[in-house]
């Protein structure tokens, strides 16, 4: 019988040991040394027992359970959870993906710096950088075609800090080339933050493009059930530890305990359900690109789509994604009988939830909606993010409302 070298044989207490299927059932969980309980129990604490002198404690530390705002028990475990599916050496959790993202630039941007941001970004992404930012603290900003490389490398400055974007980009589903753009950051002496939540490993790991900075709004995918809020940052050690100490510990946006608790459970089956999510968007959007009632779609798994090769090599086979936005042809009133004649899917806002949601935006669309393509702007769109549910009961809802609406 072949023996296993020893040196590669599975062990939980090993993340880097396991398969990511073996990953998120074990990594970051603790058996509970109290109860012997085998699942990382809910610790509803506000504040550890201090050793015997605490003068000697670091109270910004962000590793040393003393109070739950710098750390707790259920966020510790999350983190290691997240770092070892992401191939990241640490992660810092909070209790929203905005607050991660604007962890990185409160830490690492101050006065008079520059950033270079993708035109087409989440609207508080967007905020932030039009208006917040450069009027309360000085940082200037430059939007631009992330998928122009050219355009991007010429909005480079010489105090450019930063530039940002999104793998797939919400909602227009442009992608984003994330090695060639951490180069061009790491050429200027920047770095590179990349919003990943349309996009969760193991389709892609951002740190592994030369991503600087993972964000994911864990209230997604990686939660899955539409129960939990949470955002996570993953990176190398040195950059999340300074992100703990300014953006965690003094300003404070930890994630709870329970919320914590609830995001490790859901991640367990994440593997299990991206495989599901994926297979379902690319039938539903396939079958709006064919119907003569449907104005667009843009999805990145059509080949229609402008970064369709882009994505087919970044995201390695593995899907497409999720999300897609599509208009039926006509005004906002014929938009709205189409989701109202809905009878599966849900009319909400967010994404990546055991059910599929729709929301239809406007022609005005939101921040930075004036870099959407022009047929967003001239139907506005419909933003669907695939659940779980059986495929032939969504193309069978979505058919029968068109049918319909168009009757």
């Amino acid at each position: 019988m072949a023996t296993m070298n020893i040196q590669q044989r599975p062990d939980k207490d090993k993340p880097a040991s396991l398969s990511f299927a073996s990953q998120v059932v074990h990594a970051g969980n603790v058996t509970d040394a109290a109860t012997g309980a085998i699942r990382t129990p809910i610790v509803m604490a506000n504040s550890y027992q201090l050793p015997d002198d605490p003068s000697s404690l670091d109270w910004s530390d962000s590793q040393t359970l003393f109070y739950t705002r710098n750390s707790g028990h259920n966020q510790l475990c999350l983190e290691r959870k997240l770092a070892a599916m992401e191939r990241g050496e640490d992660a810092a959790v909070f209790s929203t993906g905005v607050a991660a993202l604007h962890s990185i630039f409160f830490t690492f941007l101050k006065s008079g710096d520059h950033v270079v941001v993708s035109d087409v970004t989440y609207e508080a992404v967007w905020r932030l950088f039009s208006d917040l930012l450069p009027q309360r603290y000085g940082i200037e900003t430059t939007f631009v075609d992330i998928s122009d490389l050219a355009a991007v490398r010429d909005a480079i400055r010489p105090n450019t800090k930063l530039i940002h974007a999104e793998t797939i980009a919400n909602p227009t589903t442009k992608v984003a080339d994330v090695r060639a753009l951490a180069k061009i950051a790491h050429d200027a002496g920047a770095m590179l933050s990349i919003d990943a939540t349309f996009t969760p490993p193991p389709m892609f790991r951002g740190v592994e493009h030369d991503a600087d900075f993972v964000v994911h709004a864990l209230t997604k995918y990686i939660n899955g059930h539409g129960d939990a809020m949470g955002g996570a940052v993953i990176g190398r050690g040195e950059l999340i530890r300074r992100l703990k100490a300014d953006a965690l510990v003094d300003v404070g946006g930890s994630i709870s305990p329970f919320n914590a608790w609830l995001i490790m459970r859901g991640s367990v089956t994440l593997p299990l359900r991206l495989a599901q999510h994926v297979s379902t968007a690319q039938k539903v959007a396939e079958l709006l690109d064919k119907d003569p009632r449907v104005a667009f779609v843009a999805f990145p798994g059509l080949s229609s789509h402008p970064q369709h090769a882009l994505a087919s090599r970044q995201f390695g086979g593995m899907g497409y994604g999720a999300v897609m936005a599509f208009a039926v042809k006509g005004g906002p009133e014929i938009q709205n009988r189409f989701v109202a004649n809905l009878h599966l899917i849900t009319s909400a806002v967010s994404l990546g939830h055991d059910e599929s949601l729709i929301v239809h935006v406007g022609k005005a669309g939101r921040g930075g909606s004036e870099c959407y393509p022009d047929v967003f702007r001239e139907y506005g769109h419909l933003r669907l993010s695939i659940g779980l549910e059986e495929p032939a009961d969504l193309i069978a809802d979505i058919t029968a409302a068109l049918d319909e609406t168009f009757v």
